[in-house]
């Protein structure tokens, strides 16, 4: 696409009662750019500067980056698994709109609905450069691809790091077993694998619509992202073109593959989480670089943490969901409690963007949406309905307005796949449906639907450990309010013409795959 670095402008000139039209070259007005990672199941108590008091330096550059922007701190992701929380930050819409609702798989035949239009497309249509460099996960065949979704290129890995073999694994529970490429396919198939391992297809490594690796290295797996990245904010900066690119991190998704002495658990994820910062400090150090002034960056993740991995899992901070925890269900990724969604959110742009402040508005990743679009200056398609709401006013002039209700969707722990079983309303937060998913211990907790909700007040009870009682004057008034403003939302998706519908349905032969005749699809070469 012809991306024009000037315009043409007309003036109008009177001179003794004549008109004279002349036209004259003008450079454009220069756009920013947008750099967002998107960090993969990462805890809100992952950034050291969300818990001061533990003493950690396992993020400094985003440590630093905080003291010279802004670090938003009730913040969350727009759901508590990978797909569905990736297609809101693209839509800005709920999972009930876009039509993603749960993780797509290996054999996923589709993706992301081609009715919903992404910020990647849009931005794309007004002149930026756009790129996405990481895990996808919203579609990996034919136009549900990355590159037939607004983005002029991409590199990575077209769905979550544990969903293929390697040759090498990393830290994961259970340990998965390496890729075998002496046996035929149809033999590695019949083996023996751990519980949640995948084994019939290599994790492949794409570069645009081909396969480059498979099964990749996943110990390179971040060295090469990081090159790829300064290649494109580089050649972005010498063809003086603004640019959008999405850094999709493989941290801190299992397997985690930090090169480490001591394999102990704790140092494994404290050396992963370095891993992950040094990745964020060279990409602000290259933007500082070549358009200090006039590049965003917002760090944040899709979802909390995998407390069913134990040792190789993040912290929650303080939001531990002390409630669903005490009945021996986990509380944070794949569940509605605080520890599933909140998410550690930091977004720098010096000179526009006040250092050393901090936000306590209630927003989510479904506003990069709007906001993003805001700040390049462009308007979104006026045929649909957003969920997102633009939040410059917090990021550029201190405002604490976010959202006065905000609602959380079931992602596969209890309920049905997107059902909007949490409310949160200012301070307070309403569950319609509880459930846990697997905890460190393997305990699932039982799903239980709450009529009246329970409700919890966040500013009281930040753990979630003792709702409300029913009989208050409190309870009374929020469980109102929360319910008639969920009906709304509900109404409002039910009479909204733009919904989509997602395809989950799934072929064997719809997974990436170089050589077919190759065990794991084992590619050797470029395909």
């Amino acid at each position: 696409m012809a991306r024009p670095a000037s315009q043409l402008l007309l003036t109008v000139t009177l001179v003794s009662g004549l008109v004279i039209y002349t036209v004259s070259q003008r450079r454009a007005e220069k756009k920013p750019n947008f750099i967002i990672v998107l960090a993969d199941d990462i805890g809100w108590g992952d950034l050291d500067v969300n818990q001061p008091e533990k003493h950690t330096n396992n993020t400094p550059n985003l440590n630093k980056m905080a003291q010279q922007g802004l670090r938003l701190t009730d913040y969350h992701s727009p759901a508590s698994t990978c797909s569905p929380s990736r297609a809101a930050i693209l839509t800005g819409r709920y999972g009930l709109r876009n039509g993603v609702t749960h993780n797509f798989a290996v054999n996923s035949v589709a993706g992301l609905p081609l009715s919903e239009v992404t910020l990647a497309q849009l931005l794309q249509q007004a002149g930026y450069y756009t790129a996405v460099i990481g895990k996808w996960h919203l579609g990996h065949n034919g136009p549900y691809s990355p590159n037939n979704r607004g983005f002029d290129y991409y590199f990575g890995i077209p769905y979550s790091n544990d969903m293929g073999c390697t040759d090498t694994p990393g830290y994961d529970l259970p340990p998965c077993l390496p890729c075998v490429s002496s046996e035929p396919q149809v033999i590695r198939q019949r083996r023996s694998v751990p519980s949640g391992c995948y084994s019939k297809v290599g994790l492949p490594l794409v570069e645009n619509n081909s396969i480059v690796e498979q099964p990749l290295n996943l110990w390179a797996l971040t060295d090469k992202y990081r090159s790829a990245a300064l290649r494109i904010i580089h050649s972005a900066r010498a063809r003086a073109e603004p640019y959008f690119l999405l850094v999709a991190s493989a941290h801190m998704h299992v397997p985690l593959a930090p090169v480490v002495a001591d394999t102990s658990g704790e140092a494994v994820y404290a050396a992963s989480l370095q891993e992950l910062d040094g990745l964020v400090g060279v990409l602000k150090a290259a933007a500082d670089e070549t358009d200090k002034g006039n590049t965003l960056i917002w760090f944040t993740g899709d979802n909390g943490p995998w407390e069913e991995k134990c040792q190789f899992a993040g912290s929650v901070g303080p939001f531990t969901g002390k409630w669903q925890t005490s009945k021996g269900g986990g509380s944070a990724k794949r569940t509605t409690w605080e520890g599933g969604h909140r998410v550690p959110t930091v977004v720098y742009w010096p000179g526009r963007i006040p250092a050393n402040t901090t936000s306590s508005a209630l927003l989510s990743g479904m506003d990069i949406f709007p906001t993003v679009l805001s700040l390049a200056g462009v308007a979104p398609p006026a045929d649909r309905r957003y969920d997102g709401i633009d939040a410059s006013g917090v990021l550029l002039r201190g405002e604490q307005s976010g959202h006065e209700f905000l609602f959380h969707p079931n992602s596969g722990a209890a309920g049905k796949f997107g059902d909007l079983q949490t409310v949160r309303a200012g301070k307070h937060k309403a569950f319609y449906i509880t459930g846990g998913a697997a905890a460190c211990s393997g305990g699932t907790g039982q799903e239980q639907l709450h009529n009246p909700p329970l409700i919890f007040d966040l500013d009281r009870e930040e753990a979630e450990e003792t709702p409300l009682q029913f009989a208050t004057a409190e309870y009374r008034v929020i469980a109102e309010r929360v319910a008639r403003k969920r009906e709304e939302l509900l109404w409002d998706i039910a009479t909204d013409g733009s919904v989509s519908t997602a395809d989950y349905s799934q072929d064997e032969l719809a997974a990436p795959c170089c050589d077919r005749r190759e065990a794991v699809c084992r590619c050797h070469t470029v395909c």
